[in-house]
């Protein structure tokens, strides 16, 4: 009983950081749609005096901004990953070693959920 205990709130924990990390991509998405969205509105302005300059300028926005979407995803999914893989050795941990698998999978929760909490208060800084 104890031991379910402990695979339910570990597989909770991977859960929220990957609702997290969902939450990251969204919010990247949106971010680097609303800075398009600006630089498409005093893109206008200018478009009558450097049409071709501008054109190269803002293919080269937008792939650097698909670039970065495209680097949230695929640094979720890698974590996506690893917790659950970590999710696996801590269930087979947890069934050789109880108590010392219920003290790292704590910890490794709370390390997880610390660096994601930190990711996104240093995207909301900037």
């Amino acid at each position: 009983m104890f031991t379910k205990k402990t695979l339910e709130q570990s597989s909770n924990l991977v859960e929220q950081a990957a609702q997290s990390a969902d939450h990251a991509i969204k919010s990247t998405q949106r971010v680097a749609n609303d800075a398009l969205d600006d630089l498409a509105d005093s893109v206008h302005d200018f478009q009558q005096q450097a049409q071709p300059l501008l054109h190269r300028a803002s293919e080269q926005v937008s792939a650097l901004a698909q670039r970065g979407v495209d680097s949230v995803r695929d640094t979720s999914q890698q974590l996506r990953g690893k917790a659950q893989q970590a999710s696996v050795t801590t269930v087979n941990y947890v069934k050789d070693e109880p108590v010392k698998g219920i003290l790292i999978a704590a910890a490794t929760g709370a390390a997880l959920m610390a660096l994601i909490s930190l990711l996104i208060h240093s995207r909301h800084r900037n």
